[in-house]
């Protein structure tokens, strides 16, 4: 990835709750001109991120809030993070970003390895190559959807959240529109913070996005449901995610 013209995606982890066997919770690599960015950290994501880069490869995380299965696995990237730089003969201090508005920002601060660090919803973090702003979401805890841009690329990451209408103009033509899908149609998102397909699918059209992809997905059913679901009402692109899944842009 050294000194690509691409900006490139890899879903280390999209599943709500918990892992399912083979697929980890909430985890998401963005490359670009050797700078790697992680966003989220959930269970079974430092194992899946293993198989694309070294742990003290990363350079820096953003974490949209801090529910397990977006943040579990940051205790056991510190540790990783420190071994690799006892081993190597590193200084490794690496940036994890997140809000204050929970206790647990606490955290993220490690020794001298991880360094907690703040980002507000008006303001943008200038990450190598990667401009990110934010947005707060309709969820049960404090929660802040991510936009990550790259030269002409824009893509938007909604975390956990009902639908409403400013995630529309917040995530407006974006070229990924990386969704929340966690409940099946016949849910209603409003009342338990998330979005069902359909919600899903109205917010990539409304915004008009290019292509759309389906994650935070939930652990029981049928989960192709939600792909046929979401074709219904989005004319675009539209993908169900899958641990591994890549893009480039």
């Amino acid at each position: 990835m050294k000194g690509s013209d691409f900006l490139k995606l890899t879903v280390l982890g999209c599943r709500g709750a918990y892992p399912n066997k083979d697929e980890g919770c909430s985890g998401y690599l963005f490359q670009k001109d050797g700078v790697n960015l992680l966003i989220d950290c959930g269970s079974g994501v430092v194992s899946s991120l293993q198989n694309y880069i070294e742990l003290g490869e990363l350079d820096s995380i953003i974490l949209s809030h801090y529910h397990a299965d977006h943040f579990s696995d940051i205790s056991v990237l510190q540790h990783g993070v420190m071994i690799d730089s006892i081993i190597n003969k590193t200084n490794k201090n690496l940036p994890i970003y997140g809000h204050q508005e929970d206790g647990l920002f606490t955290n993220l601060s490690y020794k001298t390895y991880t360094t907690g660090k703040t980002y507000q919803e008006n303001s943008q973090l200038k990450l190598g190559p990667f401009k990110v702003s934010f947005l707060k979401t309709k969820h049960s805890v404090p929660c802040y959807a991510v936009q990550i841009n790259s030269r002409d690329k824009k893509v938007v990451y909604t975390a956990d959240t009902a639908y409403f209408e400013e995630l529309v103009s917040f995530s407006q033509n974006a070229d990924i529109l990386l969704a929340e899908s966690s409940l099946y149609p016949d849910y209603d998102g409003q009342k338990m913070g998330h979005m069902n397909s359909t919600d899903t699918a109205n917010l990539a059209k409304n915004a008009g996005v290019k292509k759309l992809l389906l994650t935070h997905l939930p652990n029981y059913g049928d989960n192709g449901e939600l792909l046929e679901d979401a074709e219904k009402y989005f004319k675009g692109e539209v993908y169900l995610l899958k641990s591994g899944w890549q893009e480039e842009l």
